[in-house]
């Protein structure tokens, strides 16, 4: 999808680009009339995805570096980091206000509170256009017929926010029968521009301790992800290095 470097950490493609490298890229396939599906792995997807992971080798997908824990593996690995850190609560406001035209959206994901203010905070912020949201609970549960409401809003991008591995394969699954150009894996973005949940200082974000402000913001939930989470991810690098795997 891009040309530029595959850094392969733990038997996962990560693309090394940059953010202005990866929306024109984007912009570009779309331009084109072809598929593009975006996910943004952090140490939680890298353990969390593994039984996806030989269906991210294809052209539509695109996986790039998010946290400090990629950049740890890519030293570990290949003797360096990455040359930028790519983020999806950064990145798909920047994507947005790089396009030439409002983008019709999908929002699928997320509580029923966190889903509508995403929504606002799209089109009154961002400046697009929510032709639809489905919430990731009774939402999900009870829409038998969800790509097909997704086709009938005429969809431009799906933004698809169920946590790793659900998100992904959920887009795996349906890209395909969707007409929409554009999908990515978005997490807890709608979360953040709901406003349901806040984004650590500009400080943190600076030196790469976000993770630790979710953490004290959240212990119950992101105990396991940033402790016994992250070692499986460490070991699993280090196993994929003693092998030769790429």
């Amino acid at each position: 999808m891009l040309n530029n470097t595959t850094v392969y950490i733990a038997g996962y493609p990560v693309r090394e680009t940059t953010q202005n490298g990866l929306v024109n890229s984007i912009f570009s396939r779309i331009s084109a009339s072809k598929k593009s599906v975006l996910f943004f792995a952090n140490t939680n997807f890298i353990v969390n995805c593994r039984l996806l992971a030989e269906r991210f080798y294809i052209d539509d997908v695109v996986i790039v570096n998010d946290g400090l824990g990629m950049d740890i593996a890519s030293i570990l690995m290949h003797g360096r980091k990455f040359k930028a850190n790519l983020n999806g609560t950064d990145f798909m406001p920047y994507f947005f206000s790089e396009s030439q035209k409002k983008l019709r959206v999908f929002l699928l994901g997320g509580s029923p509170t966190a889903i509508n203010g995403a929504a606002c905070y799209l089109e009154q912020k961002l400046g697009h256009v929510v032709v639809g949201t489905c919430d990731g609970y009774d939402g999900i549960k009870n829409a038998s017929n969800l790509v097909d409401i997704i086709n009938a809003a005429s969809t431009d991008v799906v933004l698809v926010a169920l946590g790793n591995a659900q998100q992904e394969e959920w887009i795996l699954d349906n890209y395909q029968q969707i007409n929409a150009n554009f999908f990515a894996g978005v997490g807890g973005l709608f979360d953040f521009w709901s406003g349901d949940k806040p984004r650590a200082p500009k400080w943190l974000q600076n030196i790469r301790m976000e993770w630790f402000y979710r953490l004290c913001i959240e212990p119950k939930r992101l105990y396991k992800r940033y402790t016994l989470d992250v070692l499986r991810f460490l070991v699993s690098c280090i196993q994929y290095r003693k092998q030769g795997v790429k």
